[in-house]
């Protein structure tokens, strides 16, 4: 991303002396600026002499980021994706795979909405572990609230009815041991993630990755949004358009979970707003028939399928 020092021709307030505040605190660039924690900036500009002035162009910087990064989803950018995405992988239940043509695409966001208990985890964990038993790459499963379960992970490789006991406990380790788990639980140590992800793709360290999973996105990304300025919006565009990049540039299925939230009237609705509702190529809403644990998935957004189509599995 581009210096601050370029940006002061077309935005003057960005300045020598707002250059000078950012590079006492380790920040030279707009990608600099993103990881840091924007509330304990303004506190700190609030000690000097110039502190309107800072935070004015503070705020600025943060208007520039919201401006570039838009979320919004175009036809040509939808063909792109079309174009490159070549991979399928299988989520691990058969009647998902069928109902989505095959299974998790490669080079697309899909995005897991519902409410608690809806089923969300369950088909990440079964997904991660279906990958890796499969021998088709790596996971990179991000946690935000210690729901990453190897006990479960094992259930699934164990009740695959391809593998009999004895494989199935050969197996196990080596699907464990390409299913990488990272806690994260802020929205700056996921920043941080994702830019050194990108960074090791790049130079081919970690190139079997297939699939990155995040469960949940919208508790990292909720606490960031309230109040009237721009930097919790800021801070979201700047995740999705890093998602993006990795998913598109390195064939990489994006699979992220988000919780529900109650709208106008009461009516239950995915969180995190219209902002985000762009950024996931694929939505699909979960919900769970307590009393015979059946799932259901519905179809909120697909490139290539009817909104409403839905199908019902169970997880065992």
């Amino acid at each position: 991303m581009a210096p601050l020092k370029s940006l002061e021709s077309e935005y003057p307030i960005i300045d020598s002396d707002f250059r000078q505040f950012c590079a006492s605190h380790a920040i030279f660039s707009v990608e600099d600026f993103l990881v840091h924690d924007i509330y304990v900036l303004m506190a700190l500009a609030e000690e000097h002499d110039t502190s309107d002035r800072l935070k004015q162009a503070i705020t600025q910087v943060l208007s520039i980021i919201d401006a570039q990064h838009q979320p919004w989803l175009d036809g040509l950018e939808l063909l792109g994706y079309s174009q490159k995405s070549k991979s399928i992988l299988s989520t691990g239940c058969e009647r998902i795979d069928a109902f989505l043509r095959g299974g998790f695409q490669g080079g697309v966001l899909t995005e897991l909405v519902g409410p608690s208990s809806s089923g969300k985890t369950q088909v990440c964990l079964l997904a991660a572990s279906n990958v890796t038993k499969s021998g088709l790459g790596r996971v990179l499963f991000l946690d935000t609230g210690n729901s990453f379960s190897p006990t479960r992970v094992a259930q699934f490789v164990s009740s695959s009815s391809e593998l009999a006991d004895t494989e199935s406990s050969k197996i196990l380790p080596q699907v464990l041991d390409n299913i990488e788990c990272r806690s994260v639980f802020d929205i700056f140590t996921l920043l941080d993630v994702l830019h050194q992800l990108l960074q090791n793709l790049r130079y081919q360290v970690g190139q079997n990755l297939r699939m990155l999973i995040i469960d949940s996105v919208s508790s990292l990304i909720t606490p960031v949004l309230g109040g009237a300025g721009t930097h919790g919006h800021a801070l979201m565009a700047s995740a999705g358009f890093l998602l993006k990049k990795l998913a598109y540039e390195h064939n990489l299925s994006v699979l992220m979970t988000n919780h529900m939230v109650a709208g106008d009237g009461g009516v239950i609705k995915p969180a995190l707003g219209e902002s985000w509702k762009s950024i996931p190529h694929i939505r699909l809403l979960l919900s769970r028939d307590v009393l015979n644990n059946i799932c259901s998935m519905f179809i909120l957004r697909h490139p290539s399928m009817a909104i409403g189509e839905r199908v019902e599995f169970a997880i065992l």
